[in-house]
């Protein structure tokens, strides 16, 4: 098994998340055929770059994955959100977005599974992804990060658009 897959949020609010790794790339989709975004996320030396969406509506990551942690920026300088996570024995743990505004991560990796949560007990959605062989744990924990946020950009997006409906 080469891919990546599994879900983001529950089974009626959340996104599957299905990619290919291939030693260098993880490549793949968040989301369905019509609403989602494209994943490519290529690792060399412990620098990772990449894109989440396409040309226009997506975002940047840039930063660093080494097998004990995550330091990436996800979008622009301006507008943006860091990712920092620490890998502890089969924990993953850290913030998204920052220190006051920002969600908790907290991800157990075991065998070839990641799964936890990603917000918090009440705002938070569930993790749960089948992990191919030799795809790092950490790369695989921020591809889940990546994933959360297009689903609390869309949630927004569509929530934004429902009031200003009503």
């Amino acid at each position: 098994m080469n891919d990546l897959q599994g879900r983001i949020g529950g089974l009626t609010v959340g996104y599957d998340l299905h990619a290919e790794w291939d030693g260098t790339r993880l490549r793949g989709r968040i989301g369905g055929r019509i609403q989602g975004k494209d994943l490519d996320l290529g690792l060399r030396g412990g620098d990772v770059d990449g894109r989440v969406g396409g040309t226009f509506a997506g975002f940047d990551v840039d930063g660093d994955v080494t097998p004990d942690r995550v330091a990436v920026r996800l979008g622009g300088r301006v507008e943006g959100d860091d990712v920092a996570l620490t890998r502890r024995g089969d924990r993953i743990e850290g913030r998204f977005s920052g220190r006051v505004m920002g969600k908790d991560v907290s991800l157990h990796c075991g065998g070839n599974r990641l799964h936890g949560r990603i917000g918090g007990a009440v705002e938070g959605k569930d993790v749960a992804l089948a992990l191919p062989e030799g795809l790092p744990p950490l790369l695989a924990a921020l591809a889940a990060t990546c994933a959360y946020k297009v689903l609390e950009d869309d949630q927004a997006s569509a929530a934004a658009s429902t009031s200003a409906t009503s």
